[in-house]
């Protein structure tokens, strides 16, 4: 770690219910896909952390599971990461829905920052959806006689309206200190859990109904062929039933096939080198129940 007097550092936890667009945010933060995307709730599961730095500091940017009731164990363990995150952090960014929005929706997430004492930036998300922008101004008053936030910004994370003046916000709020990766770092996350992600990304656009929130998936194994340039991995996707693995699997093997694809291209995208990717399904009975099952994921506790 440097520290230069006049530089700012700190960390920032992007929080909300689910589908929000938290992950789209960060992404958006940071300039490069790091966390993975799509329309199911509850995609993250864990805490995605993408780093910024620029001439004025460094901004951790924490993007954390979306705030539910929990169901199972999963869920629980992904509650006490969203709630633990507000506690250690310098700045919360509580990201909502505009286009759906109302504190009623919000109601479960603003009870939970109540509870800290940490400031917060209110994000107004999906304003490109919102075709009368005098919505808003309701959507502001009522959000400000809700709590005490520091900031009210509407942006759209999916175009990056209003993101550099959220940014720019960001640091103002920032303390003098240290920084804490080097200046090329986007995430602190290694290869493996990158690549995880990418590939259960694919599962999420591809699957419908139960499938989604049933998979898991490891990196069994990771091997460059410096020679050949070719980057072989083998990965185990992990659901809970013999019903969700066939379906899966698909005809003939199709819809694992189009999912090997698209993460691929993913992967080689942001790795910059060739790809030969395995992908076989294990069925693991009510993994999100079982916490030994848990653990041996990586689904650690904090």
């Amino acid at each position: 770690m440097s520290l230069n007097n006049d530089r700012k550092s700190g960390f920032v936890a992007l929080v909300g219910r689910p589908n929000a667009g938290k992950s789209t945010l960060l992404n958006r933060l940071v300039g490069q896909k790091i966390a993975i995307m799509s329309d199911k709730p509850q995609t993250t599961r864990t805490r995605i952390r993408g780093i910024l730095t620029r001439p004025e500091g460094q901004v951790v940017f924490l993007d954390t599971p979306g705030m539910h009731k929990p169901k199972h164990q999963l869920g629980q363990y992904m509650m006490e990461i969203a709630e633990n995150s507000i506690r250690e952090v310098d700045l919360v960014i509580c990201v909502t829905d505009a286009s759906r929005g109302g504190t009623d929706k919000d109601e479960y997430v603003l009870e939970k920052i109540k509870e800290s004492r940490v400031p917060v930036i209110l994000v107004l998300n999906k304003v490109d959806r919102i075709s009368d922008k005098s919505q808003l101004l309701h959507l502001i008053e009522e959000y400000q006689a809700a709590y005490p936030f520091i900031e009210i910004l509407p942006i759209s994370a999916k175009t990056g309206d209003q993101v550099e003046l959220l940014t720019q916000v960001v640091y103002r709020f920032m303390p003098i200190g240290p920084m804490y990766y080097p200046e090329d770092a986007i995430t602190d996350h290694p290869e493996r859990f990158i690549m995880a992600e990418l590939i259960r990304e694919k599962v999420l656009l591809l699957t419908r109904e139960e499938i989604p929130h049933s998979v898991a998936v490891v990196i069994e194994q990771l091997e460059m062929h410096e020679d050949r340039n070719i980057l072989h991995i083998h990965a185990l996707i992990y659901t809970e039933r013999d019903s969700q693995k066939a379906i899966l699997i698909g005809k003939n093997g199709d819809l694992m096939k189009r999912v090997g694809v698209l993460a691929r291209q993913d992967i080689e995208s942001i790795f910059g080198s060739k790809v030969y990717l395995e992908l076989w399904i294990k069925v693991k009975k009510d993994w999100r129940n079982r916490e030994h099952v848990l653990r041996s994921l990586g689904f650690e506790k904090e």
